[in-house]
């Protein structure tokens, strides 16, 4: 997979990309990630990248020109010339198949489902953005380009999401910059590539993956502090550690998110046995008193 980024500061992913699993994806060749420089775009001698908005208002606005110069080089004239052509709804130049996108003008965020893996995808960070989930991580892991666009200031001109396939949120808050949005999710994407991470399966044994939040862990050693790890977990029976590792599972995301719980429930992901286990978690009815009339 080749993921590369623009942005103002492109400097702000040497760390997070030059250590631990990044790193690691990248020697092992299954990770090529680029950051690009938008102000090697720029014409003028301040390497301007910003301008203020129409029609007035506080902060500045990231500029046009740049980002659709360095989308041209990154990914090539033809490319953009058939977003454009896409996104406004006419038929791309020298018969081109445009790459599908739902974003229009001033429009609603892409849609990961339409997007082709081969064909290269732009990605930018936005509040009107989907929202970003461990669902929307596997789409974007299934791709074999990624251009990240990071938005800075008060944001980009509305005229740069005619590029998108994809626009995300990362929750209801603001960042400083596109940039640290931008590291979470490609390393969400990244960790699932197979090989990235150490355990064959540890992509799949974990919050949300499964639907559920992921059950307690424990190591060495047995007892700290008067805290001893449950002995289920070092009976040896694999039976009964499956099934507490479940029910803790169901547990903890019962009283954290029980909106998981529903919709886990809605897709027909829960056994006959975890639907018994939850009705033992419901708080006792409340009302008549033994007793009292």
């Amino acid at each position: 997979m080749l993921i590369e980024t623009l942005s103002t500061f492109p400097h702000m992913y040497d760390s997070v990309m030059g250590e631990s699993m990044m790193k690691r994806a990248q020697e092992k060749g299954i990770l090529e990630f680029r950051a690009h420089d938008l102000r090697d775009w720029t014409h003028d001698r301040h390497r301007t990248t910003d301008d203020d908005p129409y029609g007035g208002g506080a902060g500045l606005v990231m500029k046009c020109e740049p980002i659709f110069e360095a989308v041209e080089a990154i990914l090539g004239k033809e490319f953009v010339e058939a977003k454009l052509a896409s996104a406004m709804g006419e038929a791309a130049p020298g018969g081109l198949a445009s790459s599908s996108t739902t974003v229009e003008f001033g429009g609603d965020a892409g849609c990961p489902d339409r997007a082709s893996s081969a064909a290269p995808q732009i990605v930018f960070l936005a509040p009107q953005g989907r929202p970003f989930d461990d669902a929307y991580a596997d789409k974007l892991a299934a791709a074999d380009r990624l251009l990240f666009i990071c938005g800075h200031y008060e944001g980009i001109d509305e005229r740069v999401y005619a590029l998108a396939d994809h626009v995300i949120s990362l929750g209801d808050y603001v960042l400083t910059s596109g940039e640290l949005a931008s590291m979470v999710v490609i390393d969400a994407a990244v960790r699932k590539l197979p090989g990235v991470l150490g355990a064959a399966d540890g992509p799949v044994d974990e919050s949300f993956t499964s639907g559920l939040l992921e059950y307690p862990q424990y190591t060495r050693p047995a007892d700290f502090r008067g805290m001893a790890v449950p002995e289920v977990l070092t009976s040896g029976n694999h039976a009964a550690i499956a099934r507490w590792r479940r029910e803790q599972s169901l547990a903890r995301t019962a009283a954290a998110r029980p909106d998981l719980i529903a919709a886990a429930e809605a897709a027909g992901r829960l056994t006959p046995a975890d639907q018994k286990f939850l009705k033992l978690l419901e708080p006792a009815p409340t009302g008549a008193v033994e007793g009292v009339s």
